[in-house]
């Protein structure tokens, strides 16, 4: 039998070690978890730093020092500048080289090999646009711009070193056309891997782009690679779609009529929910920093113009006169007053593989569920922006509540979706033909601005998809019109200088201008859709 006192200390050490146990228990509960470093653009890493070399024209392109690689830590080269900048006789570029790596100069140089055809051009091209995968970073780390992608990917070439994403729909319709299935499965992988990441796919793999998507082709994407492996494809990436169509519905359950918009997310007056597009920062865009400062010299608000500017790059189209308010300049853009057709008309059929991919795992609530929300959109579209006066689709002003007066070719989306009645389709065709069709294939809009997403230019995915609208509705006369059209333009160019360009001016047939940058060659959708044109069935 124990002694009185060391039962005594025994009973007291069990005591202490229970207590011990439960106040550990409780600081887990209660220690939050650390967060994960954001990762940072280069604006916000080297602030004063980033705004004199951006603004004294150190490089004719504003996107150069975006894309730079320092070669020591931000603090470092931040208490360099600091130091150095109050020498006499400082020069700022050689501070920069010192400091930091520059990126690769485009392969503007690479032309077609003597006797290639265009097709044996791209295909030997794949392997020049093609980045190999990142090595993987450790937690928090951050090394220059770029986002370490886990595969390999294709850019579109020229000054556009890293992945895009509505880009990459249209060169993945080439890469199936060459027979590169793993080259998708890797694009494909790559965009899930931004969602799981950041919960969204941003407008390209660098960080300053975080504040911004782009048009939402992923559901078109796994829908593409779903035809090459079968319809189960589309379980394995049932996670990503739900989460893309979460990040774009953000904000829904809170807006009212008092609070009808926000972020990407709008509220109508008859209580039905469409999207804009939008970004979520309100400063000047990194990679064309000295064009937005200057845009924005006289304005009222200019944080409100830089929201305008970054949504109408998320959009795509930057810029065009369809988010000008007087349809002629760029100073009075308001791109987030606008529902876009283009860009819900991409939302039904994410809803619509939402719910077709939810049929497939057997979920009949959730499928129902998105069936009808896919409805409910069309009925939407179909309501604020078909033009019964017009008979052609617009994007609808929700602010001013009115329609746009101007015509672009994001007025084919919905027949690209399959979302138009037989007249309707019949009326866009009659438009598209009486006043978009020119010689080198559509001009982009209507109105000819100096920027680049207007007339007299022609985009490669515009095409597609105005030809693909009008095939839905067997519309087959203009759409191989239409091909032949822009297939002998691409030829055309081709054969004169060896490239494929970024855009064409199809009115004059000559080289296209316009936009804060060169034309710019490779062209990753250029390739993709003049690849699957010239090789699909006659």
């Amino acid at each position: 039998m124990l002694q009185p006192i060391k039962l005594l200390l025994l009973l007291t050490f069990h005591l202490f070690t229970a207590n011990l146990a439960l106040s550990q228990r409780a600081v887990k509960k209660t220690t939050p978890v650390a967060e994960k470093k954001p990762l940072l653009s280069p604006d916000e890493q080297f602030g004063k730093l980033f705004k004199a070399v951006q603004l004294s024209n150190v490089f004719p392109d504003s996107k150069t020092f975006a894309d730079c690689t320092p070669t020591f830590p931000p603090a470092t080269i931040l208490a360099n500048y600091e130091t150095a900048r109050q020498r006499p006789g400082f020069n700022l570029k050689n501070f920069v080289s010192q400091h930091f790596t520059l990126p690769p100069k485009p392969a503007s140089g690479y032309t077609s090999k003597p006797g290639q055809s265009a097709q044996q051009h791209i295909q030997s091209l794949w392997p020049i646009l093609t980045r190999p995968a990142s090595p993987p970073l450790k937690e928090g780390q951050q090394i220059g711009s770029l986002i370490a992608l886990p595969k390999p990917y294709v850019v579109p070439g020229g000054r556009f070193v890293e992945i895009y994403y509505w880009d990459s729909y249209f060169t993945m319709l080439g890469l199936r056309a060459s027979g590169k299935t793993v080259q998708i499965q890797n694009m494909v992988d790559n965009f899930a891997y931004l969602i799981r990441t950041f919960g969204f796919i941003p407008n390209g793999n660098r960080t300053y782009f975080l504040g911004r998507s782009q048009p939402p082709f992923f559901s078109y994407m796994v829908n593409l690679l779903s035809e090459m492996q079968g319809r189960r494809v589309l379980l394995r990436y049932l996670p990503e779609l739900q989460r893309e169509y979460d990040f774009w519905m953000d904000g829904k359950a809170q807006l009212t009529a008092q609070q009808p918009a926000y972020r990407r997310i709008v509220r109508l007056d008859d209580g039905v929910f469409l999207n804009r597009y939008y970004d979520d920062k309100t400063t000047p865009r990194p990679e064309s920093y000295r064009e937005d400062v200057k845009l924005a010299r006289n304005a009222k608000d200019p944080q409100v113009l830089y929201r305008h500017l970054r949504a109408a790059a998320e959009s795509g189209w930057d810029f065009s006169s369809r988010w000008f308010r007087n349809g002629k300049n760029l100073r009075t853009i308001h791109t987030t007053d606008f529902i876009p057709v283009d860009l819900n008309s991409l939302l039904v059929n994410l809803e619509q593989t939402l719910a077709d991919t939810y049929r497939l795992k057997g979920d009949r609530t959730k499928a129902e569920q998105y069936a009808k929300l896919a409805q409910q959109r069309r009925s939407a579209i179909q309501r604020y922006c078909w033009s019964a006066k017009n008979q052609f689709y617009v994007d609808y002003d929700f602010v001013a509540r009115k329609q746009s007066s101007i015509y672009s070719l994001a007025g084919v989306f919905p027949l690209f979706v399959k979302m138009a009645t037989g007249p309707q389709s019949v009326a866009v065709a009659r438009k598209l033909k009486q006043s978009f069709l020119k010689p080198g294939g559509l001009v982009t809009t209507l109105s000819s601005t100096g920027e680049q997403w207007d007339a007299p230019n022609g985009w490669a995915p515009l095409q597609w998809i105005a030809i693909q609208g009008l095939r839905n509705y067997q519309q087959l006369p203009l759409a191989n019109r239409i091909k032949k059209n822009w297939v002998t333009e691409n030829l055309r160019v081709y054969k004169s200088s060896g490239k494929m360009v970024e855009k064409y001016d199809v009115v004059h047939t000559e080289a296209a201008k316009g936009g804060e940058y060169p034309n710019q060659d490779g062209f990753g959708w250029t390739n993709g859709v003049l690849l699957r044109l010239l090789t699909e069935p006659k």
